[in-house]
């Protein structure tokens, strides 16, 4: 690093848990986002800040007017934009050192093939669970760990899957992919602005946590947050035998 990199970067260096070992392990890691928008937004920011050296971000929209209450990547300016286009232009002023890889794709089983190999953590900001279990599946099949969240109304969910670890759940240990879930959108039940930013500011940390090899991560709990009532609660979730994407037979 240099003198700069030192200065900048000093606030991470100072704990003990990281320092400078960890900060290169930063600027040497590639994390995958899977969605630039209410998750994606925050998460990608507090990434880029840290110093990740390249963040691929996949998000097939464009900014929209009522995408601004809570996706903070994305200015007036941008609305019409693509939306990885957009959160380029933010991290470059952010944090120019970082490379970024804005990518107007759908994550489909394709795109993830190619590119989950080459990160080190992929996050999943996605919004719809068609799109979350083709994640999983290639972060599985790619052993990539996994950080994935989802906010609705005042209701989030946040986790880290971590394939590397024999004992360690997927996704589909949680929601099976052969089982019926109730989609729904924020553009008709809303979701409350902040929540996003708590769930994707923790996406963040489990990367950063994940990377540098520090404390504990989520894998093997689910956390649940009630925003309205301010409450969080914690699921232990134990690897399925019989799970379709990480059982026994499927590995």
């Amino acid at each position: 690093m240099n003198d700069d990199q030192l200065l900048r970067y000093s606030r991470h260096i100072l704990l003990d848990e990281l320092g400078i070992e960890a900060q290169q392990r930063f600027l040497s890691a590639h994390v995958l986002v899977i969605g630039a928008g209410g998750l994606g937004a925050p998460a990608c920011m507090y990434l880029a800040a840290a110093g990740i050296g390249t963040l691929t971000i996949a998000d097939p929209d464009q900014v929209d007017l009522t995408n601004l209450q809570r996706q903070i990547i994305h200015t007036t300016a941008a609305v019409g934009q693509a939306k990885v286009n957009s959160a380029q232009v933010t991290l470059a002023q952010l944090n120019p050192e970082v490379r970024v890889n804005a990518l107007q794709v759908r994550a489909d089983d394709d795109f993830l093939a190619s590119w989950v190999p080459r990160a080190t953590v992929v996050l999943d900001c996605s919004d719809n669970f068609a799109t979350r279990h083709a994640v999983n599946r290639a972060c599985v099949t790619h052993r990539i760990p996994l950080v994935s969240g989802a906010a609705l109304r005042f209701d989030a969910q946040i986790s880290t899957f971590d394939a590397r670890d024999p004992a360690s759940p997927c996704y589909a240990c949680i929601f099976p992919p052969d089982e019926a879930f109730e989609e729904v959108a924020c553009s008709t039940m809303g979701v409350f602005a902040p929540l996003v930013g708590i769930v994707g500011a923790m996406q963040a940390a489990e990367a950063l946590k994940l990377i540098a090899d520090v404390g504990q991560t989520l894998a093997g709990r689910l956390m649940l947050h009630d925003a309205l009532r301010a409450e969080w609660n914690t699921l232990r979730i134990a690897r399925q035998a019989d799970c379709p994407v990480c059982g026994a037979r499927h590995i």
